[in-house]
């Protein structure tokens, strides 16, 4: 590379990567091939518009690109529709509300401090300016159900058009029947935003919200599916609904999409039909439940008890007296990357919270079983323990970088 610069600060990446463990439960790494196609002539490509229906020439291979993502894309979740053009998952968020709704309508989702994202009604949002949100939360953090009762009574009092199923920070497993028994109730639509478990569900590992009749999935490509950043939306059956979604994107919401982000989600999906995938997904969920429990038997408090997916959210300053800040800094000096975040009930401002989300799967991409997951929760624990203790954090920083080292980054996945 000419532009050393550049040069330098990816090489800095590439060796932070490679020499640490990274336990955000919304990153993963790519196979060689994903790279290749991110990083291919596409890129160069304008192609606004749709295969067959573009406003520029030239696209013999953006039409047979962006056909074979969608033929996958719907092959994977088992619908008739999908849009693969969505640059990220909030902006598919937002192209189904433009879709959908008018100015003033009402969305019913989860609440922030409860798991939800922020594109599910946080007031600074843009969704939030133009739309009316109304929320549910867990009737018990402790294990995590959801007061599905509350729930319907929001339901029936604000009439929302669409009932959202989805989170951010949530570690146990939503009710897609009921969800979808309430939306009939009050004549809303059902759409579920499974960014962080996508992955998961086209390995079959958790329930498709389709097989319970939900109409709609947003999603990222990446996090637990393993490929560029970007984003799908998928519609289950309805027609209707599936072209109103693609005007939103283009020209709603979008211009030109990213040809070469799209050829990468090609290959993502095609790696995500192979059994060998669905083998890393089940690993995923074994490898989280094993750190659960190291949690669990030291004591540290679990949001939701515990974890039935890829993700746990901790409270260790209610448990250690280490903020969540604190923490996510601490455990970057040793080599273990997460984030900090807040958790229901938090009395904690969100840039320095009481909790901590951590995940699977990235370690699981590296072939961390049950026994190395176990492992780097002891030594989470013992860190935040002993922060102050700089030749313990130097001696569990050694212990990373050789476990880093056993379990190299993979190039390949099938």
């Amino acid at each position: 590379m000419r532009d050393k610069l550049v040069e330098k600060l990816i090489k800095g990446e590439e060796k932070r990567q490679a020499e640490g463990l990274e336990l955000i439960q919304s990153e993963n790494y790519v196979s060689e091939d994903v790279l290749k196609a991110n990083g291919s002539v596409f890129t160069n490509k304008y192609s606004e518009g749709y295969p067959g229906r573009r406003y520029y020439g030239g696209q013999e291979f953006t039409d047979q690109i962006e056909r074979l993502a969608i033929e996958r894309a719907c092959k994977l979740f088992k619908c008739k529709f999908a849009n693969v053009q969505p640059h990220s998952g909030a902006p598919a968020n937002l192209a189904v509300y433009a879709a959908l709704l008018s100015p003033g309508d009402t969305v019913l989702g989860m609440d922030l401090s409860h798991g939800g994202h922020l594109t599910h009604g946080h007031p600074m949002t843009l969704p939030a300016k133009i739309y009316k949100f109304v929320t549910y939360k867990m009737k018990n953090p402790e294990t995590g159900e959801i007061d599905y009762e509350n729930l319907r009574r929001v339901a029936l009092e604000h009439k929302p058009k669409i009932i959202l199923a989805g989170f951010s920070a949530y570690s146990r497993t939503l009710d897609y029947k009921k969800f979808v028994e309430i939306a009939h109730e009050v004549g809303a639509i059902t759409m579920a935003d499974m960014a962080h478990i996508a992955g998961l569900i086209a390995a079959g590992v958790l329930r498709n919200p389709f097989d319970d009749g939900f109409d709609i999935i947003t999603s990222t490509t990446h996090k637990t599916l393993r490929g560029p950043r970007g984003g799908i939306i998928l519609t289950r059956e309805s027609e209707e609904i599936a072209k109103k979604i693609d005007k939103s994107i283009f020209p709603g919401i979008q211009g030109g999409p990213h040809m070469h982000i799209i050829a990468a989600k090609a290959v993502a999906f095609r790696e995500a039909m192979t059994p060998k995938y669905k083998q890393y997904a089940k690993q995923i969920l074994k490898n989280a439940k094993a750190m659960a429990e190291v949690l669990k038997k030291n004591k540290i408090r679990m949001i939701g008890g515990g974890t039935d997916n890829h993700l746990i959210l901790a409270d260790v300053f209610g448990s250690l007296g280490v903020t969540g800040k604190e923490a996510q800094t601490v455990l970057d000096e040793v080599g273990i990357t997460l984030n900090m975040n807040s958790i229901a009930g938090d009395t904690r401002k969100p840039l320095d919270p009481s909790g901590i989300r951590f995940g699977t799967p990235a370690i699981t991409t590296r072939g961390f079983k049950e026994k190395e997951c176990k492992r780097v929760a002891e030594l989470m624990i013992i860190v935040l323990k002993n922060k102050d203790d700089k030749k313990l954090k130097e001696k569990v920083h050694k212990e990373i970088k050789a476990l880093a080292k056993k379990f190299p980054i993979p190039k390949k996945f099938v």
